[in-house]
């Protein structure tokens, strides 16, 4: 059984009805669900991810100002519901992992993760550019069964638009570093001998290609693990996947470089073709770089159009 599967029935079963029998005065101001960190809130997990962290069990968001006696008492009620569910065990929280599940504040959750404990707005969005896009994906996966007031769903709505300039920036840094990973320091590294450094430049043009592939799909890459999983989701440039493993994976000769030479440039009239049709590059070349600084001139907000393009990776 998939863990948001296992959660959301145990919610169902045991939650519920504890809330609404114990704590109706909150059913009106807290969130209810599971979103957060574990391959089992992006849906990704398997039966490799029971090993550790996966149990039945949910998150109940509540308000930063609620009062110290009422969270215990929720905690407490939580803590009491049962141990064993669909042949899984609930876990002793780790003493170095941190709260996954239970009872946590909103304000707590999104600063954790976003450093905002209610999202950005235009006073703050600049912000946004300094903060990893996992972190984007993480405080954003998952689902939500119950929201009273309707707060942590709203923070949740604005992370998951994200707002043009934001992308636009962060897919210029993204396409520089993979236009002087890729296309320019490969192949200088191969020329000087430096088959080590030349592999740590696929790495780095990899690392760096496949956010921006998910930029372009308007969503947030997850952590490097689950990068390739959640890649093969997506509606466009999906089937780069697969040149992307080849080029961390296969050819790995010296004389196998050439090709894959020729494979970062396919990646890189890929993604340049889309960067065209959706209408945010102007350039007429084969270059990365040329095309991120095309998709920089796009910004709108003259002074986050002005920081240095590298400024997001």
């Amino acid at each position: 059984m998939k863990g948001l599967e296992l959660a959301r029935r145990y919610y169902i079963e045991y939650g519920e009805q504890m809330l609404k029998n114990e704590f109706p005065e909150l059913m009106g101001s807290i969130a209810v669900g599971l979103v957060g960190e574990g391959s089992e809130c992006f849906g990704f997990d398997d039966d490799v991810s029971t090993d550790h962290d996966f149990e039945p069990g949910f998150c109940i968001f509540v308000d930063d100002g609620i009062d110290s006696r009422t969270e215990f008492r929720l905690e407490r009620a939580y803590a009491k519901l049962p141990k064993e569910f669909c042949g899984f065990s609930r876990q002793s929280v780790s003493p170095v992992g941190g709260n996954r599940h239970g009872v946590i504040k909103i304000g707590d959750f999104y600063g954790k993760f976003v450093g905002s404990a209610n999202g950005f707005d235009s006073s703050n969005r600049k912000n946004m550019l300094y903060v990893e896009d996992f972190y984007f994906a993480t405080a954003t996966n998952g689902e939500i069964w119950h929201d009273g007031n309707g707060r942590f769903s709203a923070i949740r709505k604005d992370l998951l638009e994200i707002p043009e300039d934001v992308r636009l920036k962060k897919l210029a840094s993204r396409l520089v570093a993979m236009g002087q990973s890729g296309q320019y320091n490969f192949t200088r590294c191969l020329q000087h001998g430096e088959h080590g450094a030349a592999q740590l430049a696929l790495a780095e043009f990899v690392k760096n290609a496949i956010p921006a592939v998910f930029l372009l799909n308007r969503k947030y890459s997850p952590y490097y693990k689950w990068m390739f999983r959640g890649m093969r989701q997506l509606e466009r440039l999906s089937g780069l996947a697969d040149s992307f493993e080849c080029l961390l994976t296969d050819l790995n000769s010296f004389e196998d470089s050439q090709i894959k030479a020729d494979v970062i440039e396919d990646i890189a009239s890929s993604i340049i073709s889309e960067l065209k049709e959706q209408g945010i590059s102007d350039a007429f070349c084969n270059n990365l770089d040329t095309h991120a600084y095309s998709v920089n001139d796009k910004i709108r907000d003259a002074s986050m159009r002005q920081m240095h393009i590298m400024s997001c990776v």
